[in-house]
């Protein structure tokens, strides 16, 4: 292409006139729209969220690749209570986990989307932020986020496969909105919906029952209270306290989980642990479980065997089946005399304070979803 010479004006000068021609149109716009601003975020930064805890407490353990969020949280509370998350859209996390019961259910065992019973008890969710390792009865996942990618394909529970899910979510009109609040992007994965539920549930925090009360010095526990809760705290009597370690009243105390054969079966009916660690010396072993709210809980142990507290009881209380494979800690109370009646109503009188009525009732972990369709199909 030949450019034409305009008044003598070479071929430079001609490039060199539509340079200039170009910078003043550029000033001019720029003078007539004001400064250029640079665009808008798609999806602004979540909001960091700090929990409150009493100084008996341990440190918050605030996982560094899932910390809590506003925003993380709000969208972890929706997703624990939609029903999308199974196959009919008929159950959701909150369908066996009910807040009432400290987020467990009170059949002896939960019902999946097709009418499949579970094969254990749905455990409570209290305090979980803590446990660190060796979630379920039987410890194999690792961590809260690895087990909420369980329930969701398990054909006995919620019974879709991940990418169908997640295809329901990402057709739904605001759940994209949702994950670009929480997480910086509308983008919604497997790993983005379980660390959403992560978040909700290490908010999960029971600090205000009369055991909590009398901790920070608010109250005074009964003189039958007290007794109890000293009876829970020595080899001699109840010898609770080595598998329910204050303040969680959860093993460990710490975030390490530890399991134990206590007894319940002659013959093993059940491997739990060993099911997963192929060790034979785990066989019929499992976690011991928060004792927070306990009285609120039943039924009780990984098979909900024991329809109330007495029960479980009398187990520990000399009712267990001495075997080469019970636990130590278990085995030796054969050595002392068994506790009284009486000696028992007082350590239930202490297990009683631990029933948090503000953990129960708290509104900020209760469904969203007002008169939305049903979390769980109840028979």
């Amino acid at each position: 292409m030949k450019l034409p010479v305009v008044l003598g004006m070479t071929r430079r000068g001609w490039y060199g006139a539509l340079v200039v021609v170009a910078a003043c149109a550029l000033a001019a716009c720029s003078k007539d729209d004001g400064p250029t601003q640079p665009p808008a975020p798609e999806c602004p930064d979540p909001t960091p969220l700090t929990l409150t805890l009493p100084g008996y407490f341990p440190a918050f353990p605030n996982p560094a690749d899932n910390p809590l969020t506003v925003e993380g949280v709000a969208l972890g509370r929706r997703l624990f209570y939609d029903p999308i998350l199974s196959a009919d859209s008929s159950l959701a996390c909150g369908g066996c986990h009910l807040q009432s019961l400290s987020f467990g259910d009170s059949r002896r065992f939960s019902e999946g989307v097709h009418g499949d019973k579970s094969r254990r008890q749905a455990p409570t969710i209290v305090n979980p932020a803590w446990l660190l390792s060796g979630v379920f009865w039987d410890g194999r996942a690792a961590d809260l986020e690895e087990q909420a990618t369980k329930p969701v394909p398990e054909p006995t529970e919620m019974s879709i496969p991940w990418p169908d899910a997640i295809a329901k979510l990402e057709a739904h009109p605001e759940y994209p909105d949702l994950f670009c609040a929480a997480f910086g992007s509308s983008k919604i994965t497997m790993n983005r919906v379980v660390k959403a539920i992560a978040q909700f549930e290490r908010t999960f925090v029971s600090t205000n029952s009369r055991y909590d009360q009398w901790k920070r010095g608010e109250i005074t526990l009964s003189p039958m209270e007290a007794r109890g809760y000293t009876f829970f705290n020595i080899e001699g009597k109840g010898d609770c306290f080595h598998c329910h370690n204050e303040p969680l009243f959860a093993e460990p105390a710490f975030g390490t989980a530890s399991f134990h054969n206590t007894g319940l079966d002659s013959v093993v009916v059940d491997g739990g642990r060993g099911e997963i660690s192929g060790d034979a010396a785990d066989m019929g072993k499992f976690k011991a479980p928060t004792l927070r709210n306990i009285m609120v809980s039943p039924p009780y142990m990984h098979d909900a065997r024991f329809f109330n507290i007495d029960q479980v009881l009398a187990h520990y209380n000399h009712g267990f089946h001495d075997g080469p494979d019970t636990d130590p800690l278990i085995r030796k109370r054969l050595l002392r005399p068994a506790m009284t009646a009486a000696e028992l109503d007082t350590l239930k009188a202490f297990l009683e304070t631990l029933t948090d009525d503000d953990f129960l009732e708290n509104p900020a972990l209760s469904n969203p979803f007002e008169g939305a369709a049903p979390v769980a199909k109840r028979k």
